[in-house]
This record gives C-alpha cells, sequence and structure tokens, in this order.
C-alpha cells in the first residue's frame, strides 16, 4: 500500500470516529505504522498483523490514541506504563502540541524498538526507561511530575492506581483505555482519585477511555 492509499484509509477511519487528521500528524503516524510493522516481523510487538493496514489495526493503534488525545491539553508531560510497541503512548503524544513522553517499559528488546521510534519521529523531549514502574516509585524525582498518566492491557486493581498516581501531579489525570472485553474499572476510588467520565474511544472496537482526575487536597482541612 502507497503513502496515499495509507492516508486516505486513515483519514476514513478517524472521521468514522469523530476525529481529524492534519496532514503533518498523519505523516508522522504513517511512519510510526510502518516502523511497527517492520520490527514486528522480527520480535512481538503486538499480536495484531501488520502486512496491511486493516480497519482494526488502524482504530487499536492509531485512532483510538488520537481520539483521547483530544481530552489532554497542549504541553502536557505523559508518562505511559508497559508502552510495549508504543500504542497508545506513541500516536497520542503526536496529537499533543509540545508533549513530552515518558514511556516504561521493562523488555529490553520492546524498548529498543521505543528508543528507535522517538528518534524517527523525532520526538523532542521524550524518553524510554527500561523498568518495571514499580522499580520507578522508589525515584522521588518521578513523583507528581506529570500531567497524564496513560496505560493500557494492565490489570487494573486499586492497589496498582494508587501506585501509579505517584507519577502523576495533583489536578493531573489518568487515561485508561480499555477495551469491551477488560474487566470494568472500580467505580469506587479513594481519594486524592476520582473518577470524572467514561468516554467512547472507537465504535466498531466498543473500547472506552476511562478518565481519572488526581484531586487537590486541602492540608488545613
Amino acid at each position: 500500500m502507497n503513502s496515499r492509499e495509507f492516508q486516505e484509509r486513515l483519514t476514513r477511519r478517524a472521521r468514522r470516529a469523530g476525529a481529524t487528521v492534519p496532514p503533518a500528524l498523519g505523516a508522522k503516524l504513517e511512519a510510526y505504522y510502518r516502523l511497527l510493522a517492520t520490527w514486528n516481523r522480527k520480535i512481538n510487538l503486538t499480536g495484531m498483523d501488520l502486512t496491511d493496514p486493516i480497519p482494526e489495526a488502524l482504530d487499536r493503534l492509531l485512532i483510538e490514541p488520537i481520539v483521547a488525545a483530544k481530552h489532554a491539553s497542549a504541553s502536557a508531560r505523559v508518562i505511559d506504563i508497559g508502552s510495549g510497541g508504543g500504542s497508545p503512548a506513541i500516536p497520542f503524544a503526536l496529537a499533543i502540541p509540545r508533549a513530552r513522553l515518558l514511556m516504561v517499559e521493562s523488555k529490553i528488546r520492546k524498548s529498543v524498538f521505543l528508543k528507535e521510534a522517538i528518534r524517527l519521529l523525532e520526538m523532542d523531549g521524550s524518553d524510554v526507561v527500561a523498568s518495571r514502574y514499580e522499580a520507578l516509585l522508589a525515584r522521588p524525582e518521578l513523583h507528581e511530575t506529570h500531567d497524564v498518566l496513560t496505560v493500557r492491557a494492565v490489570r487494573l486493581e486499586m492497589r496498582v492506581l494508587m501506585g501509579l498516581q505517584a507519577f502523576v501531579k495533583r489536578d493531573g489525570h489518568l487515561f485508561l483505555f480499555q477495551s469491551q472485553s477488560a474487566e470494568p474499572t472500580m467505580t469506587l476510588l479513594t481519594p486524592p482519585l476520582r473518577r470524572i467520565a467514561t468516554v467512547p474511544l472507537v465504535e466498531d472496537l466498543h473500547s472506552r477511555l476511562i478518565l481519572i482526575r488526581k484531586e487537590l487536597i486541602d492540608e488545613n482541612t
């Protein structure tokens, strides 16, 4: 599939989800997809067949993140947990003007791919840490330093969420990407976390975004 055909297909899928893809963003998303497809033939970055950009692959890997990005502010500092092949983190950050992205991926070969992706896409200010997030909790310099935390395909128990929120600034947000088959995220959260919305992402995938805010707490009350 040539670039024109790819962009036409990408534009159609985005329009179907109520999103737009400016040409500059479309070019970056295509470059990421093609790099992912090339590396996926060598190492297992995603279980999806990327030989031909079928609607399901475009929706899951590219469209979901750019729809979610509409709920983030410009210049956001983003941390993504368990980044794997780079989605939703990379398309999400590409869709946010002046975003800075930190991807956390414990598997070395996947982290090497992620570093190559941010180099190719010229994502200045972005980085990759080859570590489990639990180990990073011992680094105070990472605490309350990010505006947005994104995560997909991680078991979301209350204990996990309370650990992850340490990376998020007060009044920042956790963006939880969930599919129809995922276990429902608990509705009962303890301070400082508060669930503020459930946003549909891609209708064909029945996917949704759970938005959780880390509340400001008045220590004098």
